[in-house]
């Protein structure tokens, strides 16, 4: 039986901890960056104070973190493999009688524990993350409304009311150019059309009104099929943030932010409803197929930071990015074949993984019989495929 805690078992895994670190970091500020903008103008123009804008990126980091920490799984250990294969150290190891077989001990075990932490992401850390931020996004936006208002973006959130801003001055906070179509009316529907509109309550009331200035309304009546036009001064319309952000239950939720028992209940309820069935089902295998990618990653870096040794890092780093983009790919093709029922949703979910691993098994296989695989094979094939259009 081989000792897990063997003198090259903690080497390789010591060396396989800085580079996961660096590239948590470097992938989590790549996901992030799309946010930057949101968050400057959040602080700047909004006013919000940073600790609850550093929140609301916190609660959304679950979400990143489940693609990410697989690729810094895969990133780390073929980095320190890499590493060692250029300084010559798996050479030496093989001249001493080392089976490639002893490094997948520190690998597996690295692999295993990502895979607990992306579980955990996956399965409590969504859900729960979701939650607060929408408790969170509650509170910033019952202080400040403009901030849940975007310029030129149908806004449906209030009961039966819809709001179209053209633009929002941010220092002033006024509306320019107000678009509402009202139907909280059975009997008809108005349409506002105000020049400038400005937002004034009480938060804590959870209550608003929203004032226009200089507009029209077209009132339709559908008893006697009429319709009326309205030239006001001022108009006061009220908004009531009870319905736009209600607390979170298991109809409004999406089933990505579902908890495991949630996801179960809401499979019972929409199983007559195939489209919603399967969906639901998707993320269901997605919660647990994603966290096992990283063992499937974990071991196919084992053989290509064995077989790389004369590359350099930014080959290491460009394989393992190619190989993420294909995980990717078989993902989300996955996703759509399982959705409308091309085949079961567990094959599209764990096919991914059962290709990386297995193909990560066939080179480990090569390695270990001093067989090399090169990707000459499949660069002529592009190639041929760009002169000729066929493979």
């Amino acid at each position: 039986m081989i000792n897990p805690f063997t003198i090259l078992s903690r080497y390789l895994f010591l060396e396989m901890l800085p580079p996961f670190f660096i590239n948590l970091a470097f992938f989590s500020f790549i996901f992030l960056m799309k946010q930057i903008l949101d968050i400057t103008d959040m602080i700047v123009n909004h006013k919000v104070g940073v600790v609850p804008v550093f929140l609301m990126l916190a609660y959304t980091m679950p979400y990143f973190l489940q693609y990410i920490i697989p690729m810094s799984i895969m990133m780390a250990v073929l980095m320190a493999l890499l590493r060692m294969s250029s300084d010559n150290e798996i050479m030496a190891l093989k001249a001493g009688g080392v089976s490639i077989y002893r490094l997948l001990t520190p690998v597996m075990i690295f692999s295993l524990l990502g895979t607990l932490i992306t579980g955990y992401m996956t399965i409590f850390g969504m859900p729960l993350a979701a939650e607060r931020f929408k408790t969170l996004l509650f509170d910033v936006a019952t202080a400040n409304l403009n901030i849940s208002l975007k310029e030129r973006t149908f806004n449906d959130n209030f009961k039966q009311i819809m709001l179209y801003v053209n633009k929002i001055n941010p220092q002033s906070g006024q509306l320019h150019n107000v678009l509402i179509e009202d139907s909280r009316n059975p009997e008809g529907s108005n349409t506002v059309v105000a020049q400038r509109g400005r937002l004034f309550g009480e938060p804590k009331e959870m209550v608003y009104h929203l004032r226009l200035y200089d507009g029209t309304i077209s009132q339709v009546d559908m008893r006697d099929r009429s319709s009326h036009t309205i030239n006001f001064e001022t108009y006061d319309i009220r908004l009531d943030l009870k319905g736009a952000f209600a607390a979170p239950s298991i109809s409004n939720k999406t089933p990505d932010k579902m908890t495991l028992p949630d996801l179960r209940a809401y499979l019972k309820t929409v199983k007559a409803d195939k489209g919603k069935y399967l969906g639901a089902l998707l993320q269901y295998h997605k919660k647990f197929s994603i966290p096992v990618a990283c063992l499937a990653m974990g071991l196919l870096a084992v053989p290509l930071g064995i077989q790389a040794r004369n590359s350099k890092k930014a080959f290491g780093i460009g394989l393992g990015l190619l190989f993420f983009l294909l995980y990717y790919i078989l993902l989300s093709v996955g996703t759509a074949y399982g959705e409308n029922g091309r085949y079961p949703p567990v094959v599209g979910m764990w096919m991914p993984n059962l290709i990386l691993g297995g193909f990560g098994i066939y080179l480990l296989v090569m390695s270990a019989k001093e067989k090399t695989f090169t990707f000459n094979g499949l660069v002529n094939i592009f190639q041929r495929f760009e002169k000729t259009g066929r493979p």
